[in-house]
């Protein structure tokens, strides 16, 4: 018996996508179903795999150019040494942005709060 496949139409509805979107990752090469005689993809738990690493990776922030990169090192390594290197690298990175943003953040809000104070003492004049 062979490993279970899966329909574009069966991914799109587990993780909440259209098939549109599936269908991009497979344009730019993160994805690579095989094909039925009549042309319909069929997905491998393997791309199933992959295509939760990419959901994943855009949950952190990661560019689509970053997960391609990250998923093909496996495949080039499949130890997965590489793949936790680059994950570590870009992982860094995003954090160090993340932090910047946090920042940034504070900042407004603490612009807002001494804003929204000094309209409050307005108001009570």
């Amino acid at each position: 018996m062979g490993d279970r496949t899966y329909t574009i139409s069966e991914l799109a509805a587990e993780f909440n996508v259209n098939p549109r979107t599936i269908r991009y990752y497979e344009e730019i090469g993160l994805l690579q179903p095989r094909r039925t005689e009549s042309g319909r993809r069929l997905f491998s738990g393997r791309e199933k795999t992959r295509l939760r690493l990419v959901f994943r990776g855009k949950k952190y922030g990661f560019q689509l150019e970053e997960i391609k990169e990250m998923i093909q090192l496996f495949d080039k390594d499949p130890s997965g040494k590489q793949q936790l290197l680059k994950t570590i690298e870009y992982g860094n990175n995003k954090i160090e942005e993340v932090s910047k943003r946090i920042a940034e953040l504070e900042t407004v809000k603490r612009e807002m709060e001494a804003l929204v104070e000094e309209f409050r003492r307005k108001l009570a004049e």
